[in-house]
């Protein structure tokens, strides 16, 4: 049965009747339309642009398709209708389409140094194998490869870039050859300078960002997915390291420090910003609403960049168009104007994934 929905669609901010044929949305009337919304905001649905429904709470890759289905419910159930999963080490091709979860955008694993990652989620290779194994794990996504692109050098005491800069350079190009985009996990600033020189796609926390690369990213387009969430946590990462790597531990304190001001400073710039919470691992799922206020209130973004942010223009950079003629039947609705109050969007009062009513 086709739905009917009437709202103050944003980011329209006007009272409009839309309907849901399907998973198609329509703004031409459909007689015999059940109403699902009659009042309220009305949003295409949520995005989180990092998230990881392979990782189980506290780092251990999932070993079957339900606990991936169950991650993934729990975001749906908080509006977040889209996914981008940054990085798998189990494969989850079934569930791209599959009714009752999110819409996925996927990477394959992540593509790491050797015994520099975390345990058992990436492949871990050297630099002469980096770029065949980006290309393998092109295949393995569908439009993503994630790179990471430093992490603790123990020798050093510090952060490092994962491989020299010719082979990070040369597996960005090898996603672009494979027609993919690729991701870089970054925290440190000798990493994220080669990264972004290079073209990667989107940096993922990008705490190590100057000024300058912040200007080049906005003059290439290239977007900035925060994760203010999981930076917080780096207080927890600090007090563990530094008993062996004090330098590390200092280093990752004044990265944390700095970071609103990091990002405060990519959108003043006009670096496109997209929500992401790294949920999996340390970061539960289900908190973009968090992830949105922090953006909010500690980098200073407006509550209507926010909402795009986490909306209509994460939607349309991964490729899933929102409430248009033609468009996917995604859409959360909220009884107050988030705008007004953003804490509004930890309570969606309707959610609607792929034409059908989930609450």
């Amino acid at each position: 049965m086709a739905l009917h929905v009437r709202g103050v669609l944003l980011p329209d901010d006007e009272v409009r009747d839309l309907w849901l044929v399907g998973d198609r949305v329509t703004f031409e009337p459909v007689p015999g339309a059940e109403t699902v919304v009659d009042g309220g905001f009305v949003l295409p649905g949520l995005t989180d642009a990092h998230c990881h429904i392979g990782i189980a709470r506290g780092g251990a890759p999932i070993t079957s398709l339900d606990q991936a289905r169950e991650l993934a419910r729990v975001d749906r159930d908080a509006g977040v209708l889209a996914i981008r999963d940054a990085g798998s080490p189990f494969p989850y091709p079934e569930l791209d389409d599959e009714p009752d979860l999110p819409r996925l955008a996927r990477a394959g694993r992540h593509v790491a140094p050797p015994k520099r990652y975390l345990r058992d989620i990436g492949v871990e290779v050297g630099a002469a194998e980096v770029t065949a194994t980006v290309a393998a794990q092109a295949a393995a996504g569908n439009g993503w490869v994630k790179l990471v692109g430093d992490w603790i050098d123990r020798g050093v005491g510090d952060l490092a870039p994962a491989w020299d800069a010719d082979t990070m350079t040369a597996a960005v190009q090898a996603a672009h050859a494979a027609g993919v985009r690729a991701a870089v996990h970054t925290f440190s600033e000798s990493a994220v300078e080669i990264m972004v020189r290079a073209g990667v796609d989107s940096v993922e926390h990008g705490t190590g960002l100057s000024l300058d690369l912040i200007d080049l990213m906005a003059r290439q387009g290239t977007a900035l997915v925060p994760t203010m969430i999981n930076i917080r946590t780096f207080g927890g990462i600090a007090d563990q390291a530094r008993a062996k790597f004090p330098g590390y531990a200092d280093h990752m304190l004044a990265l944390r420090d700095r970071f609103p001001t990091v990002v405060r400073s990519a959108y003043e710039a006009g670096v496109p910003i997209y929500v992401g919470t790294d949920a999996g691992g340390g970061i539960d799922h289900g908190l973009a609403a968090e992830e949105m206020l922090l953006l909010h209130e500690q980098a200073g973004m407006s509550a209507v960049d926010v909402l795009a942010a986490a909306s209509w223009r994460a939607r349309e950079w991964l490729g899933f168009p929102g409430l248009v003629e033609g468009g996917l039947g995604d859409l959360v609705v909220y009884p107050e104007d988030p705008r007004a109050d953003l804490r509004v969007v930890r309570t969606p009062s309707r959610i609607v994934l792929r034409g059908r009513v989930v609450r």
